[in-house]
């Protein structure tokens, strides 16, 4: 019979996402999680076959923080615009998080087509928005998705690494002029999609 697990499986997953919220994801450790947990690293594996596990639960609970953000986001008006501020909120509010969701190495490298659906579970709804906010067919609605998130994540990486601080008056300028410059170009029929 397996030993009676010292500590339930949320409280591990809540100790290992406070730990990676305050310090980053190499803060997890086996050895720092038992000290989170003012214990030793045996009881995480009563419950856990191993650190992979635990890291996979932390990046499980950190994208349902996010998705909240971008929920909120999808509620205003526009709805793109609102995402996109709400991405880069997140990043000013959890930079460690964002850090773990969006600025960690890949193991293989996607196009730029693939990068957004791979990173993203908001995308479809984000997509869409895009589709009706701005009456844009899919290919320049795609379009007009990668080269904001590209500008977006640019501000988002500043914030998150504390390189740069923005009030919200600036992004939301900054967002709105690069948006319109780019919707201008599409409708010019300026886009090579």
């Amino acid at each position: 019979m397996p030993p009676k697990a010292k500590f339930s499986r949320d409280e591990i997953i809540e100790a290992a996402f406070g730990l990676v919220r305050a310090e980053g994801p190499t803060a997890l450790t086996s050895r720092a999680l038992g000290q989170a947990l003012g214990s030793s690293a045996r009881p995480i594996f009563t419950v856990f076959r191993n650190m992979e596990e635990v890291a996979q639960a932390v990046t499980d609970a950190a994208k349902s923080l996010y998705r909240k953000y971008i929920k909120k986001g999808l509620s205003t008006s526009p709805a793109f615009k609102g995402a996109g501020t709400q991405y880069i909120l997140f990043a000013v509010s959890e930079p460690k998080l964002f850090q773990l969701l969006f600025m960690t190495e890949h193991r293989q490298i996607p196009n730029l087509a693939g990068v957004l659906p791979l990173i993203d579970d908001s995308y479809e709804q984000i997509l869409s928005s895009i589709q009706t906010d701005y009456h844009l067919e899919e290919g320049p609605a795609r379009r007009l998705y990668q080269h904001l998130w590209i500008y977006t994540h640019g501000i988002a990486a500043l914030c998150a690494t504390n390189m740069c601080r923005f009030t919200e008056e600036e992004i939301s300028g900054m967002m709105t002029e690069v948006c319109r410059s780019l919707l201008t170009t599409m409708k010019a029929g300026n886009d090579h999609d």
